[in-house]
């Protein structure tokens, strides 16, 4: 197992002390992303003392340390997973053959284009989250959002590394813009839509660490079958932090629920407006939300029929996740089905070639793994007696990419009139007025171990710690 040197001025893995002129042009980088995080990070909490995880290896098992750190003090660096020996590419046109330490000229433009991509999204969400703070339901949230937040930075440094070390000037031009764009920004915003969303409450906040950074998992599983080794390997790792991502959204969300299922029998009533009173996030309006943050994400995965896909999957670009699962790792003559639009404001079927459609099998893909949370939240739901579930929309259902877009459907997927969708989309989307009852709850609190009354308190601490334990020192 590689060791990641602790003490360099850029923590890492991967002998950057070997390369000088790659370490100068890093640490050149560097003051540039600290004043970022001064002017776009988390507002006003420099100085406190945060009970955070940071990675003092590569490993799966003991692989980070837990200890009070000052934000701007976190140990940000380049960590890649280690290397696999005698590594094959394992689909595409180039499968069997070794994989790749530096990127072929003729693929050049496709992977940088890629990893820009990736790279934007990282700080693009911090940027989104950076007002949260002030509204924290407790000290254990307030933490959970800022272990996010710093473990987002590391993973634009992983992307930055990657554009320094195999793109030369091209590379550090666009490791410099990736500061540049702004969230929401109307000059110069984030380069995917999801990620210019404002996030102003923290029912958005669990949704998206819910369904966005689940997005952000299937990508870089993708990625970690690359052709590109470095790649891979920088994607593996970063998907040992992601996860604790998705448990933020998935336990937030299922407090949130069960908070109100709390109240619901309390008062005996499913009324909105009467829970609504009682200072809890009705079920309806969780759907809602949900409905918004899950079509949203869908659209990260690109259109349904793509010639970029297709590419990215022939030249060993990108792969599925989980390959190896896949019985055919070359689809050269197979296809899928997909339902696409009619022109008459119906839909039917069309076969189109695999390759062409590996966005489409990643996003199913995606699909089923969100349902598993709505499986236990509606189990939770169930056992308390409430008849209501929680559903997740069609893939068809407002989208803004892809073949579906611009097309109006209902959250089962058929498709109705724009008239139609117009005088019902209060039902499926939050309102302003939803938007701002949840945001009406929003108050801080900072006495360790308790919770805002919206939200039940976890299960357990973190690190076996107890939820009374002081996360935050304010």
């Amino acid at each position: 197992m590689s060791n990641i040197d602790l003490q360099a001025l850029i923590p890492n893995n991967v002998n950057l002390g070997e390369n000088r002129q790659l370490q100068r042009a890093l640490e050149h980088w560097q003051p540039a992303f600290l004043n970022w995080w001064d002017e776009m990070g988390p507002s006003d909490f420099k100085a406190k003392e945060v009970y955070l995880r940071t990675a003092v290896g590569v490993d799966a098992s003991g692989w980070a340390s837990y200890g009070y750190t000052p934000m701007p003090d976190y140990r940000w660096g380049i960590f890649l997973a280690d290397q696999q020996a005698n590594r094959k590419i394992g689909f595409g046109d180039h499968m069997g053959e070794d994989v790749w330490q530096e990127v072929p000229g003729e693929y050049r433009s496709s992977f940088r284009r890629l990893i820009v991509t990736q790279g934007d999204t990282e700080p693009a969400s911090v940027e989104q989250q950076r007002m949260l703070g002030h509204t924290a339901p407790s000290l254990y949230d307030l933490r959970n959002l800022f272990q996010v937040n710093v473990e987002e930075g590391r993973h634009l440094w992983a992307m930055v590394y990657l554009l320094h070390a195999h793109f030369g000037r091209d590379g550090r031009e666009e490791a410099e813009e990736l500061l540049m764009r702004h969230s929401g920004d109307a000059d110069k915003p984030r380069i995917l839509g999801t990620f210019n969303e404002p996030m102003d409450n923290w029912l958005s906040f669990f949704m998206f660490t819910y369904f966005t950074d689940r997005d952000g998992k299937f990508q870089l599983k993708s990625f970690a079958e690359s052709a590109f080794d470095p790649l891979a390997r920088t994607t593996r790792f970063m998907l040992t932090e992601e996860a604790h991502h998705m448990f933020v959204g998935e336990t937030g969300i299922g407090r949130v629920i069960r908070r109100t299922l709390e109240v619901m029998k309390e008062l005996d009533t499913q009324d909105v407006a009467t829970l609504r009173n009682a200072g809890v996030i009705d079920l309806p309006t969780v759907q809602k939300f949900m409905n918004f943050w899950f079509t949203s994400s869908l659209d990260l995965f690109g259109s349904e029929s793509s010639s970029n896909a297709a590419s990215y999957f022939a030249n060993g670009i990108k792969g599925r996740p989980d390959e190896s699962k896949f019985a055919d790792h070359l689809e050269l003559d197979s296809e899928i089905n997909i339902q696409v639009p009619d022109g008459k404001g119906g839909m039917t079927s069309e076969n189109i070639a695999t390759r062409i459609g590996m966005n489409e099998i990643t996003r199913l893909e995606y699909v089923k793994d969100c349902n598993i949370g709505l499986v236990r939240w509606n189990m939770g739901i169930k056992r308390a007696g409430v008849a209501f579930e929680f559903v997740l929309p069609s893939t068809r259902f407002r989208r803004s990419v892809g073949v579906w877009s611009g097309a109006h459907t209902n959250p089962q997927g058929h498709p109705i009139s724009a008239a139609e969708f117009e005088a019902k989309k209060d039902d499926w989307l939050p309102t302003a007025a939803d938007t701002a009852f949840v945001k009406s709850l929003m108050h801080r609190v900072t006495e360790p171990g308790k919770m805002a009354g919206w939200i039940a308190p976890p299960e357990r601490g973190i690190n076996a710690n107890p939820v009374q334990y002081e996360y935050v020192v304010l």
